[in-house]
Protein backbone atom coordinates (compact mmCIF):
# COMPACT_ATOMS: atom_id res chain seq x y z
CA UNK A 1 0.00 0.00 0.00
CA UNK A 2 0.95 3.39 -1.12
CA UNK A 3 0.74 6.03 1.46
CA UNK A 4 0.03 9.87 0.12
CA UNK A 5 -0.08 12.93 2.24
CA UNK A 6 -2.77 15.01 1.25
CA UNK A 7 -2.34 19.11 1.73
CA UNK A 8 -5.07 21.46 1.97
CA UNK A 9 -4.80 24.62 3.59
CA UNK A 10 -7.59 27.09 1.44
CA UNK A 11 -11.22 26.11 0.55
CA UNK A 12 -10.68 25.57 -3.15
CA UNK A 13 -8.16 23.14 -2.40
CA UNK A 14 -10.85 21.32 0.50
CA UNK A 15 -13.21 21.08 -2.59
CA UNK A 16 -10.58 19.70 -4.98
CA UNK A 17 -8.97 16.83 -2.25
CA UNK A 18 -13.28 16.11 -1.51
CA UNK A 19 -12.76 14.30 -5.60
CA UNK A 20 -9.20 12.44 -4.79
CA UNK A 21 -10.39 11.54 -1.28
CA UNK A 22 -13.83 9.92 -2.64
CA UNK A 23 -12.13 7.91 -5.23
CA UNK A 24 -9.26 6.56 -2.40
CA UNK A 25 -12.15 5.49 -0.39
CA UNK A 26 -14.12 4.01 -3.22
CA UNK A 27 -11.66 2.44 -5.63
CA UNK A 28 -8.54 2.54 -3.93
CA UNK A 29 -8.70 1.90 -0.68
CA UNK A 30 -6.62 -1.43 -0.58
CA UNK A 31 -3.72 0.05 -2.79
CA UNK A 32 -3.70 3.56 -1.11
CA UNK A 33 -3.68 5.43 2.23
CA UNK A 34 -3.91 8.84 2.44
CA UNK A 35 -3.31 10.92 5.46
CA UNK A 36 -4.69 14.87 5.59
CA UNK A 37 -2.68 17.41 6.73
CA UNK A 38 -4.36 20.87 6.78
CA UNK A 39 -2.17 23.85 7.28
CA UNK A 40 -4.78 26.03 8.69
CA UNK A 41 -4.21 28.68 5.86
CA UNK A 42 -8.15 29.25 5.76
CA UNK A 43 -9.17 29.12 9.70
CA UNK A 44 -12.29 31.14 9.20
CA UNK A 45 -15.02 28.30 10.00
CA UNK A 46 -16.56 28.89 7.17
CA UNK A 47 -14.48 28.79 4.45
CA UNK A 48 -12.62 25.69 5.88
CA UNK A 49 -14.48 23.11 8.64
CA UNK A 50 -17.96 23.73 6.78
CA UNK A 51 -16.32 22.69 3.84
CA UNK A 52 -14.65 19.27 4.84
CA UNK A 53 -17.95 18.12 6.48
CA UNK A 54 -20.43 18.69 3.83
CA UNK A 55 -17.96 17.37 1.19
CA UNK A 56 -17.52 14.47 3.35
CA UNK A 57 -13.25 14.50 3.66
CA UNK A 58 -12.08 12.67 6.28
CA UNK A 59 -11.11 14.96 9.16
CA UNK A 60 -7.58 16.35 8.92
CA UNK A 61 -4.96 14.19 11.05
CA UNK A 62 -2.69 16.93 10.91
CA UNK A 63 -3.59 20.93 11.29
CA UNK A 64 -0.67 23.42 11.76
CA UNK A 65 -3.40 26.08 12.69
CA UNK A 66 -1.38 28.82 10.62
CA UNK A 67 -3.78 31.43 10.38
CA UNK A 68 -3.13 34.85 8.67
CA UNK A 69 0.12 36.71 7.95
CA UNK A 70 2.50 37.97 5.44
CA UNK A 71 3.67 35.65 2.35
CA UNK A 72 6.62 35.10 4.33
CA UNK A 73 5.69 34.44 8.09
CA UNK A 74 2.85 32.23 6.39
CA UNK A 75 5.23 29.87 4.16
CA UNK A 76 7.85 29.68 6.63
CA UNK A 77 5.53 28.34 9.42
CA UNK A 78 4.22 25.95 7.10
CA UNK A 79 7.52 24.77 5.66
CA UNK A 80 8.47 24.06 9.45
CA UNK A 81 5.22 22.02 10.18
CA UNK A 82 4.89 20.46 7.26
CA UNK A 83 8.80 18.93 7.40
CA UNK A 84 8.25 17.80 10.40
CA UNK A 85 5.01 15.62 9.70
CA UNK A 86 6.81 14.26 6.34
CA UNK A 87 10.07 13.08 8.47
CA UNK A 88 7.18 11.33 10.71
CA UNK A 89 4.95 9.99 8.49
CA UNK A 90 7.37 9.21 5.31
CA UNK A 91 5.02 8.94 2.19
CA UNK A 92 5.21 8.04 -0.90
CA UNK A 93 3.85 10.94 -1.86
CA UNK A 94 3.02 14.72 -1.26
CA UNK A 95 0.18 15.65 -3.01
CA UNK A 96 -0.89 19.53 -3.66
CA UNK A 97 -3.70 21.36 -5.52
CA UNK A 98 -3.07 24.50 -6.78
CA UNK A 99 -1.08 27.76 -6.39
CA UNK A 100 -1.77 28.83 -2.76
CA UNK A 101 1.16 29.19 -0.09
CA UNK A 102 0.07 25.70 1.25
CA UNK A 103 1.10 24.21 -1.98
CA UNK A 104 4.65 26.32 -2.60
CA UNK A 105 5.15 25.25 1.22
CA UNK A 106 4.10 21.13 0.49
CA UNK A 107 6.06 21.38 -2.67
CA UNK A 108 9.43 22.72 -1.56
CA UNK A 109 9.18 20.77 1.97
CA UNK A 110 8.85 17.66 0.20
CA UNK A 111 11.47 18.18 -2.47
CA UNK A 112 14.17 19.30 -0.14
CA UNK A 113 13.75 16.07 1.68
CA UNK A 114 13.11 13.96 -1.91
CA UNK A 115 9.62 12.68 -0.97
CA UNK A 116 8.10 12.91 -4.79
CA UNK A 117 5.58 15.93 -5.00
CA UNK A 118 2.20 15.32 -7.04
CA UNK A 119 0.90 18.69 -8.43
CA UNK A 120 -2.50 18.65 -9.13
CA UNK A 121 -3.94 21.81 -11.09
CA UNK A 122 -0.37 21.97 -12.77
CA UNK A 123 0.91 24.28 -16.57
CA UNK A 124 -1.65 27.00 -15.28
CA UNK A 125 0.12 30.31 -16.26
CA UNK A 126 -1.48 34.22 -15.89
CA UNK A 127 2.03 35.21 -17.10
CA UNK A 128 1.57 38.00 -14.39
CA UNK A 129 4.33 37.32 -11.50
CA UNK A 130 2.79 40.40 -9.56
CA UNK A 131 -0.10 37.37 -8.61
CA UNK A 132 1.64 35.60 -5.60
CA UNK A 133 -0.06 32.41 -7.33
CA UNK A 134 1.34 32.96 -10.54
CA UNK A 135 5.49 31.96 -8.16
CA UNK A 136 3.57 29.53 -6.29
CA UNK A 137 2.72 27.68 -9.26
CA UNK A 138 5.70 27.97 -11.57
CA UNK A 139 7.61 27.06 -8.64
CA UNK A 140 5.96 24.19 -7.44
CA UNK A 141 5.47 22.82 -10.74
CA UNK A 142 9.37 22.77 -11.49
CA UNK A 143 10.01 20.46 -8.47
CA UNK A 144 7.14 18.40 -8.78
CA UNK A 145 7.67 14.39 -9.74
CA UNK A 146 4.09 14.32 -11.60
CA UNK A 147 2.04 16.81 -13.11
CA UNK A 148 -1.32 16.22 -13.83
CA UNK A 149 -3.17 19.41 -15.88
CA UNK A 150 -6.74 19.77 -16.01
CA UNK A 151 -6.15 21.52 -19.82
CA UNK A 152 -4.30 21.41 -22.85
CA UNK A 153 -3.22 24.97 -22.52
CA UNK A 154 -1.72 23.96 -19.54
CA UNK A 155 -0.12 20.95 -21.12
CA UNK A 156 0.88 23.69 -23.98
CA UNK A 157 2.36 26.11 -21.00
CA UNK A 158 4.77 22.93 -19.25
CA UNK A 159 6.49 22.24 -22.94
CA UNK A 160 6.95 25.60 -23.61
CA UNK A 161 8.65 25.78 -20.18
CA UNK A 162 11.16 22.76 -21.67
CA UNK A 163 8.92 19.82 -20.03
CA UNK A 164 8.82 16.40 -22.06
CA UNK A 165 5.35 16.17 -21.69
CA UNK A 166 5.92 12.89 -23.82
CA UNK A 167 8.18 11.29 -20.96
CA UNK A 168 7.21 8.00 -20.02
CA UNK A 169 9.65 6.41 -17.86
CA UNK A 170 10.95 6.36 -14.45
CA UNK A 171 9.88 9.42 -12.67
CA UNK A 172 11.53 11.93 -10.99
CA UNK A 173 11.71 15.52 -10.10
CA UNK A 174 14.29 15.68 -12.81
CA UNK A 175 12.66 13.52 -15.63
CA UNK A 176 8.83 14.49 -14.49
CA UNK A 177 5.80 12.82 -15.27
CA UNK A 178 3.08 15.05 -17.21
CA UNK A 179 -0.46 13.89 -17.70
CA UNK A 180 -3.48 16.09 -19.05
CA UNK A 181 -6.33 14.34 -17.13
CA UNK A 182 -9.15 16.78 -16.71
CA UNK A 183 -10.49 18.90 -14.01
CA UNK A 184 -10.74 17.30 -10.58
CA UNK A 185 -13.16 20.12 -10.26
CA UNK A 186 -15.69 18.95 -12.47
CA UNK A 187 -15.25 15.63 -11.11
CA UNK A 188 -16.96 17.55 -8.13
CA UNK A 189 -19.71 19.35 -10.01
CA UNK A 190 -20.98 16.60 -11.25
CA UNK A 191 -20.97 14.68 -8.34
CA UNK A 192 -22.33 17.20 -5.90
CA UNK A 193 -25.00 19.08 -8.41
CA UNK A 194 -27.09 16.64 -7.80
CA UNK A 195 -26.99 16.66 -3.95
CA UNK A 196 -26.89 20.16 -3.57
CA UNK A 197 -30.56 20.93 -4.30
CA UNK A 198 -31.76 18.25 -1.40
CA UNK A 199 -28.84 20.60 0.82
CA UNK A 200 -29.42 23.79 0.31
CA UNK A 201 -32.23 26.59 0.67
CA UNK A 202 -30.29 29.30 0.16
CA UNK A 203 -32.08 30.45 -2.88
CA UNK A 204 -35.43 30.13 -1.21
CA UNK A 205 -33.77 31.90 1.94
CA UNK A 206 -33.00 35.10 -0.17
CA UNK A 207 -36.00 34.72 -2.20
CA UNK A 208 -33.68 34.72 -5.22
CA UNK A 209 -35.80 33.86 -8.22
CA UNK A 210 -33.68 31.73 -11.01
CA UNK A 211 -31.86 34.04 -13.75
CA UNK A 212 -32.95 37.36 -11.93
CA UNK A 213 -29.72 37.52 -9.72
CA UNK A 214 -26.21 38.58 -10.52
CA UNK A 215 -23.50 36.32 -8.77
CA UNK A 216 -20.31 38.21 -7.75
CA UNK A 217 -17.19 37.00 -6.12
CA UNK A 218 -14.42 39.14 -5.15
CA UNK A 219 -10.80 38.37 -2.57
CA UNK A 220 -7.82 39.00 -4.12
CA UNK A 221 -5.63 40.86 -2.68
CA UNK A 222 -5.20 43.41 -5.53
CA UNK A 223 -8.79 44.16 -5.67
CA UNK A 224 -9.84 44.14 -1.82
CA UNK A 225 -6.90 46.31 -0.39
CA UNK A 226 -6.20 49.20 -3.20
CA UNK A 227 -9.06 51.27 -2.44
CA UNK A 228 -9.86 52.71 -5.54
CA UNK A 229 -10.28 49.26 -7.53
CA UNK A 230 -12.32 48.68 -4.97
CA UNK A 231 -14.90 51.70 -4.82
CA UNK A 232 -14.76 51.00 -9.09
CA UNK A 233 -16.01 47.35 -8.47
CA UNK A 234 -18.19 48.36 -6.27
CA UNK A 235 -19.61 51.43 -7.80
CA UNK A 236 -19.83 49.20 -11.31
CA UNK A 237 -21.40 46.61 -9.30
CA UNK A 238 -24.68 48.71 -8.73
CA UNK A 239 -24.87 49.94 -12.19
CA UNK A 240 -24.77 46.94 -13.04
CA UNK A 241 -27.73 46.27 -10.82
CA UNK A 242 -29.50 49.43 -12.13
CA UNK A 243 -29.05 48.70 -15.79
CA UNK A 244 -29.97 44.79 -15.56
CA UNK A 245 -32.98 44.81 -13.23
CA UNK A 246 -31.43 41.87 -11.42
CA UNK A 247 -29.59 42.22 -7.62
CA UNK A 248 -26.10 41.48 -7.38
CA UNK A 249 -25.33 38.47 -4.63
CA UNK A 250 -21.63 38.55 -3.37
CA UNK A 251 -20.89 36.46 -0.99
CA UNK A 252 -17.97 38.11 1.17
CA UNK A 253 -14.72 36.56 1.40
CA UNK A 254 -13.62 37.64 4.79
CA UNK A 255 -11.02 39.59 3.35
CA UNK A 256 -13.31 41.22 1.62
CA UNK A 257 -15.42 41.65 4.57
CA UNK A 258 -12.50 42.98 6.91
CA UNK A 259 -11.51 46.14 4.09
CA UNK A 260 -15.10 47.20 2.75
CA UNK A 261 -15.44 50.37 5.41
CA UNK A 262 -12.28 51.51 5.51
CA UNK A 263 -11.10 50.73 1.30
CA UNK A 264 -15.01 52.10 0.32
CA UNK A 265 -15.40 55.66 0.43
CA UNK A 266 -18.54 56.85 3.50
CA UNK A 267 -20.75 57.54 0.52
CA UNK A 268 -20.61 54.75 -1.06
CA UNK A 269 -20.32 52.51 1.92
CA UNK A 270 -23.82 53.40 2.92
CA UNK A 271 -25.24 52.46 -0.43
CA UNK A 272 -23.84 49.55 -0.41
CA UNK A 273 -25.19 48.47 2.91
CA UNK A 274 -28.31 50.03 2.91
CA UNK A 275 -29.57 49.63 -1.11
CA UNK A 276 -31.26 47.30 -2.86
CA UNK A 277 -28.99 46.56 -5.77
CA UNK A 278 -26.49 44.30 -4.14
CA UNK A 279 -27.49 41.56 -1.47
CA UNK A 280 -24.05 40.60 0.92
CA UNK A 281 -23.98 37.17 2.31
CA UNK A 282 -21.92 35.71 4.74
CA UNK A 283 -19.25 32.78 3.19
CA UNK A 284 -21.48 30.19 1.46
CA UNK A 285 -20.83 26.64 1.68
CA UNK A 286 -20.05 24.07 -1.27
CA UNK A 287 -23.37 23.25 -1.40
CA UNK A 288 -25.33 27.14 -1.34
CA UNK A 289 -22.43 27.87 -4.12
CA UNK A 290 -23.49 25.51 -6.44
CA UNK A 291 -27.31 26.74 -6.24
CA UNK A 292 -26.28 30.37 -6.27
CA UNK A 293 -24.25 29.34 -9.69
CA UNK A 294 -26.85 27.26 -11.06
CA UNK A 295 -29.32 29.95 -10.94
CA UNK A 296 -28.05 32.89 -11.79
CA UNK A 297 -27.76 34.43 -14.86
CA UNK A 298 -24.39 35.83 -15.10
CA UNK A 299 -21.30 35.36 -12.94
CA UNK A 300 -18.42 38.25 -12.06
CA UNK A 301 -15.97 37.23 -10.23
CA UNK A 302 -11.65 37.39 -9.38
CA UNK A 303 -11.53 34.10 -8.41
CA UNK A 304 -9.93 31.10 -11.08
CA UNK A 305 -11.95 28.14 -9.44
CA UNK A 306 -15.38 30.31 -9.49
CA UNK A 307 -14.83 31.16 -13.34
CA UNK A 308 -14.73 27.31 -14.14
CA UNK A 309 -17.85 26.12 -11.67
CA UNK A 310 -19.85 29.13 -13.84
CA UNK A 311 -18.43 27.54 -17.17
CA UNK A 312 -19.47 23.54 -15.90
CA UNK A 313 -22.60 25.19 -14.89
CA UNK A 314 -23.59 27.17 -18.20
CA UNK A 315 -22.97 30.30 -17.40
CA UNK A 316 -21.15 33.63 -18.63
CA UNK A 317 -18.60 34.87 -16.80
CA UNK A 318 -16.71 38.45 -16.50
CA UNK A 319 -13.22 38.06 -14.67
CA UNK A 320 -12.67 40.85 -12.60
CA UNK A 321 -9.15 40.03 -13.60
CA UNK A 322 -6.46 41.53 -16.18
CA UNK A 323 -5.71 38.14 -16.97
CA UNK A 324 -6.89 34.65 -16.58
CA UNK A 325 -5.46 30.91 -16.66
CA UNK A 326 -8.55 29.73 -17.84
CA UNK A 327 -8.19 31.04 -21.37
CA UNK A 328 -10.20 28.65 -22.86
CA UNK A 329 -13.34 29.69 -20.98
CA UNK A 330 -12.55 32.84 -23.26
CA UNK A 331 -11.78 31.24 -26.26
CA UNK A 332 -14.83 29.47 -26.20
CA UNK A 333 -16.74 33.13 -25.74
CA UNK A 334 -17.69 32.12 -22.52
CA UNK A 335 -16.20 34.50 -20.62
CA UNK A 336 -14.41 38.02 -20.61
CA UNK A 337 -11.45 39.50 -18.91
CA UNK A 338 -12.53 43.20 -17.90
CA UNK A 339 -10.47 43.58 -14.54
CA UNK A 340 -11.60 46.57 -12.76
CA UNK A 341 -12.63 48.89 -15.92
CA UNK A 342 -15.98 49.48 -15.69
CA UNK A 343 -16.98 50.71 -19.34
CA UNK A 344 -15.66 46.95 -19.73
CA UNK A 345 -17.58 45.32 -17.51
CA UNK A 346 -20.90 47.04 -18.52
CA UNK A 347 -19.93 46.07 -22.31
CA UNK A 348 -19.71 42.45 -21.31
CA UNK A 349 -22.86 42.49 -18.97
CA UNK A 350 -24.80 44.60 -21.74
CA UNK A 351 -23.11 41.64 -24.58
CA UNK A 352 -24.38 38.57 -22.27
CA UNK A 353 -27.40 39.37 -21.81
CA UNK A 354 -28.53 40.20 -25.35
CA UNK A 355 -26.63 37.53 -26.45
CA UNK A 356 -25.56 34.85 -24.03
CA UNK A 357 -23.42 31.95 -24.69
CA UNK A 358 -24.95 28.80 -25.93
CA UNK A 359 -21.95 26.27 -26.58
CA UNK A 360 -19.46 24.90 -24.00
CA UNK A 361 -17.44 22.81 -25.17
CA UNK A 362 -16.03 19.89 -22.93
CA UNK A 363 -12.99 21.28 -22.06
CA UNK A 364 -12.21 19.96 -18.97
CA UNK A 365 -12.01 15.98 -18.94
CA UNK A 366 -15.06 13.90 -18.46
CA UNK A 367 -15.62 13.89 -15.02
CA UNK A 368 -13.34 11.46 -13.94
CA UNK A 369 -9.84 13.36 -13.53
CA UNK A 370 -9.41 11.74 -9.66
CA UNK A 371 -9.52 8.23 -11.05
CA UNK A 372 -6.85 8.19 -13.75
CA UNK A 373 -4.81 11.12 -10.92
CA UNK A 374 -4.75 7.66 -8.23
CA UNK A 375 -4.30 5.14 -10.88
CA UNK A 376 -1.11 7.48 -12.30
CA UNK A 377 0.13 7.56 -8.95
CA UNK A 378 0.17 3.70 -8.58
Amino acid sequence: MIKIVTLIGARPQIIKAAALSRAIRQQFSTRLKEVIVHTGQHYDENMSKVFIDQLAIPQPDYNLNVGSGSHGRQTARMLEGIEDILLNENPGYLLVYGDTNSTLAGALAAAKIHIPVVHVEAGLRSFNKHMPEEINRIACDHISTLLFTPTLAGLNNLQHEGFDTDYRGAYTADKPGVFHCGDVMYDNSLYFSQLSANHSTICNDHHLVSDAFILCTIHRDNNTDEPGKLEDLFATLIRVAESTGKKVVLPLHPRTANVLARNLSPALYQKVQQGSAITLLPPVSFFDMIELERHCSLVMTDSGGVQKEAYFFKKPVIILRNETEWVEIVEAGAGRVCGTRQDEIMAAVEAFTLNPPQIFPEIFGDGKAAEFICRTML
